[in-house]
């Protein structure tokens, strides 16, 4: 069996534990069937893959640990990027994009220090930069992931930057986003990619 049918099979582990949710009360109901929803059209199709710039949008966010941070530069700071949107209250999509990053980052071992890895929240007025920094430490991330939060008009303005605004976050779908450096093309992968393909990519990228 290769790696991405153990990573579906994965994946459908996941899928059973959702189905039980639906059963559960309403303030579990709504989000887990509504995720569970977006979670098994993504496994019913490949990972999409396509290449594009995108404009950054020259807003100042903050991160897990409070400080200000213009987002455009830090994302042009030289290193390679992987990039994904996340919020800390969602019990479906972002756990598992979590999980994927995570074991992305434990794959590279050393070579993951190059790589800056940034979530992005969805969910702005809940996702503080207390609560981030402790969904960052509840996911055992490395120094190189950087949580960021802001207002909602600047969360909406990144997301529109990357084409990844879907209205709500009810709605939001998993991408992971990565780029060699400034100025050249973002690799876009739709869907849940498995962590073998994104280091796959990334050690491309990096050549």
């Amino acid at each position: 069996m290769n790696d991405n049918f153990n990573f579906r099979r994965h994946l459908a582990g996941v899928f059973l534990v959702l189905g039980g949710m639906a059963t559960m009360p309403m303030a579990w109901s709504h989000e887990g069937m509504d995720h569970s929803a977006h979670m098994a059209a993504a496994a019913a199709a490949d990972v999409k893959r396509s290449e594009a710039k995108y404009l950054m949008p020259k807003v100042t966010l903050l991160n897990q640990n409070g400080q200000k941070v213009t987002l455009n530069k830090a994302l042009d700071d030289g290193r390679p990027v992987m990039l994904n949107f996340i919020y800390t209250s969602c019990t479906t999509i972002c756990p598992v994009s979590t999980q994927i990053f995570s074991e992305v980052q434990a794959k590279l071992g050393g070579q993951g220090a190059k790589i800056h890895i940034v979530s992005v929240s969805i969910d702005p007025e809940y996702d503080t930069p207390k609560r981030l920094l402790a969904y960052a430490k509840e996911n055992k991330t490395g120094p190189q992931w950087d949580f960021y939060t802001g207002s909602i008009d600047d969360s909406v303005a990144v997301q529109k930057a990357f084409d990844s605004y879907r209205g709500d976050k009810m709605n939001h779908a998993p991408v992971t986003l990565l780029r060699a450096a400034p100025g050249k093309p973002w690799v876009r992968l739709d869907g849940f990619a498995s962590p073998d393909v994104i280091v796959k990519e990334y050690l491309a990228l990096a050549k």
